[in-house]
């Protein structure tokens, strides 16, 4: 049992970007290079260049594709195993906007594959903290079409077809591929999605760098990935209940279940073929695994991977409420 799988970490790989800011070290207590422009936190990464490395354990300093290669479906679940090979099919995340992000869409598994050889990208968010009047772009605010769309983007007047949405702590969004999509100042959110890194940037704001240029953006092919429908709501509603998860988010590439509790609760992984992640949005809890003794302590901010080997844990909370996002693949 002495090298048996266990709950992993990975070491956060922080991203700058051009609207980050200092929450991720702030409030995520992550390290980061650039004292007020760290955009991103990638938890837990399968995109080539950017391979996510276990923090702790035996297993330190292994990268997540090297875990798949020896544990294959005793980390990932045979099904996942059997679908996706070595490559960890999901991407977690923490993202501190501190200025708009760039209005942009993704492209769906078929239009991914054919153009860029990689997976679509599907998302969702989850917000953690956001400002008074924070705002964010999801869809359209009426009926589309390509060409109503294009004449809006070249008259300058997308804004006034897009749909905002007020954000605070707690609210969830899906965005499926083919959602225009955009985060505005203010917000810290967890996000998870399919490993993909393909994004169409559709307008950025007229931002330029430090050498005057500005950023490419993708016309063309997000004319042919964009989703023109309007849709009745674009926030997930749901009613959280103490010490029961709750479901925010489910689909194909993911199931997302939010655990409030502020007692030990029993997680049972028997007849699940997947692993299971653990994102802490609030509080420190203990996770006693199989037979262990000593649990993995997780604190707010971090991710945990659970291999799926492991069929059932328990989650206690160390002191007060803790308040965790529970992701896996679905059957």
């Amino acid at each position: 049992m002495e090298n048996s799988l266990y709950p992993l970490k990975f070491k956060a790989i922080i991203k700058d970007k051009i609207w980050g800011g200092t929450r991720l070290k702030d409030i995520l207590n992550k390290e980061t290079h650039n004292i007020d422009k760290a955009g991103e936190s990638w938890e837990l990464s399968a995109i080539q260049g950017s391979l996510s490395v276990v923090k702790e354990g035996f297993l330190a300093d292994n990268d997540i594709e090297e875990l798949i290669e020896v544990y294959m479906g005793d980390l990932v679940g045979d099904k996942v195993y059997e679908k996706f090979g070595v490559e960890f099919p999901l991407l977690i995340k923490f993202i501190d906007a501190n200025d708009w992000l760039s209005i942009q869409v993704h492209p769906d598994d078929e239009k991914a594959l054919r153009l860029h050889d990689s997976y679509g990208k599907t998302e969702m968010w989850y917000v953690m903290e956001a400002n008074n009047n924070a705002e964010l772009i999801v869809g359209f605010n009426k009926e589309l079409d390509k060409s109503k769309y294009l004449e809006a983007l070249n008259s300058g007047s997308l804004r006034n077809i897009l749909n905002y949405e007020k954000v605070k702590a707690g609210d969830v969004f899906f965005m499926p591929a083919g959602r225009i999509h955009a985060t505005g100042p203010g917000i810290l959110f967890a996000e998870i999605q399919q490993t993909s890194d393909i994004t169409y940037r559709i307008y950025d704001w007229d931002r330029v760098d430090d050498s005057g240029n500005a950023r490419e953006l993708h016309t063309e092919l997000a004319l042919d990935a964009i989703d023109f429908k309007k849709y009745d709501k674009y926030k997930e509603e749901y009613i959280s209940k103490l010490n029961e998860k709750t479901n925010i988010v489910e689909c194909k590439f993911f199931k997302t279940n939010l655990l409030e509790i502020d007692k030990e609760i029993e997680c049972d992984y028997y007849s699940l073929d997947s692993f299971v992640i653990y994102i802490a949005l609030e509080g420190e809890t203990e996770i006693y695994y199989n037979d262990s003794k000593e649990p993995v302590i997780m604190t707010k901010g971090e991710t945990v991977l659970l291999p799926a080997m492991i069929d059932s844990c328990m989650l206690k909370p160390i002191s007060g409420l803790s308040k965790i996002m529970e992701v896996y693949i679905p059957d």
